[in-house]
């Protein structure tokens, strides 16, 4: 009977087996590298697209907020221009006030009665004088009263002064100009009286004064 001895066989059948499994399971752990790698290729590109994008968005950002900026200052220039123009149109509208004031002042000033002084504040007239009676201080508010450009007379204080050596009334009163803009956005200063009397206006109320 012949004896055949399979033990060389089998060593190298599980020989070539463990060699087919260490082949398979390097491919496996080479096609997972190569997964991985793709992979990571993949997300990081993904990755350095989305940062471009916030790049971007962060320079329009920013651009936008210059631009912002630029319109916030341009609308301040253009308030600050809209003041200005309305501050020269109610100028151009009441420039004329202080000759037309002037003018009805001579115009409504009794006989007898003299200005020492005259406030403007907006359309608020106050003027301060001297009256050789009370009655010509009536005379003065209705002759005020009936001006086409003045209105709202009104009496502040009336006291008996010695004044050269005579007897007279110092007045204070309040007057309103009419159809003029009272541009109360700024405080006007008052305009000084003693430089507001025209030199001939001066000469009408001493002369009237003196009578």
């Amino acid at each position: 009977m012949i004896r055949i001895n399979l033990l060389p066989h089998r060593a190298a059948k599980r020989a070539l087996r463990k060699r087919e499994f260490n082949m398979l399971l390097l491919g496996t752990l080479i096609a997972a590298a190569a997964i991985w790698y793709v992979g990571k290729l993949y997300l990081d590109e993904r990755i350095a697209t989305q940062q471009r994008r916030n790049d971007m968005l962060t320079a329009e950002t920013k651009k936008l907020d210059g631009q912002i900026e630029e319109i916030k200052k341009l609308q301040e220039q253009t308030s600050a221009l809209l003041a200005r123009k309305q501050v020269v149109e109610t100028l151009q509208v009441n420039r004329a006030a202080s000759v037309k004031l002037l003018d009805q002042l001579v115009r409504q000033l009794p006989d007898g009665v003299y200005l020492k002084a005259i406030k403007q504040s907006g359309t608020k007239i106050n003027l301060v004088g001297l009256a050789q009676s009370n009655a010509r201080v009536s005379t003065l508010m209705r002759n005020l009263e009936s001006s086409p450009y003045l209105q709202s007379a009104e009496l502040v204080e009336i006291k008996a002064v010695t004044e050269r050596n005579q007897r007279l009334n110092e007045f204070s009163l309040n007057i309103s100009l009419k159809g003029l803009e009272d541009p109360n956005a700024k405080p006007n200063q008052p305009a000084s009286a003693a430089a507001a009397v025209a030199p001939s206006s001066r000469e009408k109320v001493m002369q009237a004064i003196t009578k």
